[in-house]
């Protein structure tokens, strides 16, 4: 029963968001939509500055750092993906086993804080449980573990803006 309301609750959001009417047009982010966004200046402001006004007031373009994004999304990839919200800047993946590791499954959340492309500008929350007698159990994560995927996540950030920023030819 606990896991049909857990579920549920994790839908709502997603049905309530599908459920919105006007003429606001809202479209999954692409690689090609990505690649559109542009900076503003070297402190890495990651707002589309490469479309009109009317089509950010229409909700096309990301709610938070594009380069952060990326590089949370890139860097979870390995995980299945429960959840991407690119307003919002949450990302939740699904139950990952890892192959070498027996009886022990993972699960994280990232949350891109803002449209600047900072230190602080990536939160990442780990959950792991084990298997103990044929139930999982919560368990804890080593803090270290959280902290190495958020140092990730800004490396590729930073390595996708530099990519960006590079003179193309």
């Amino acid at each position: 029963m606990n896991a049909r309301l857990l579920g549920t609750a994790l839908l709502l959001p997603l049905v309530l968001v599908a459920c919105g009417g006007g003429d606001k047009s809202v479209k999954p982010v692409a690689d090609a939509d990505y690649n559109d966004f542009r900076t503003k200046d070297t402190a890495g402001v990651g707002v589309d500055t490469s479309k009109d006004s009317k089509q950010q007031e229409a909700g096309t373009s990301l709610g938070v750092n594009a380069f952060l994004w990326r590089g949370a999304l890139d860097t979870l990839s390995f995980m299945p993906l429960a959840s991407a919200d690119p307003w919002g800047g949450v990302i939740i993946t699904d139950w990952y086993a890892p192959p070498t590791a027996n009886g022990e499954r993972f699960k994280a959340t990232a949350y891109i804080l803002g449209r600047q492309l900072r230190a602080d500008g990536v939160r990442v929350t780990v959950f792991r449980q084990v298997r103990d007698g044929g139930q999982w159990e919560d368990a804890p994560v080593n803090p270290s573990t959280v902290s190495d995927i958020e140092n990730k996540v800004l490396a590729r950030a930073r390595e996708l803006r530099a990519q960006q920023a590079a003179p193309k030819g």
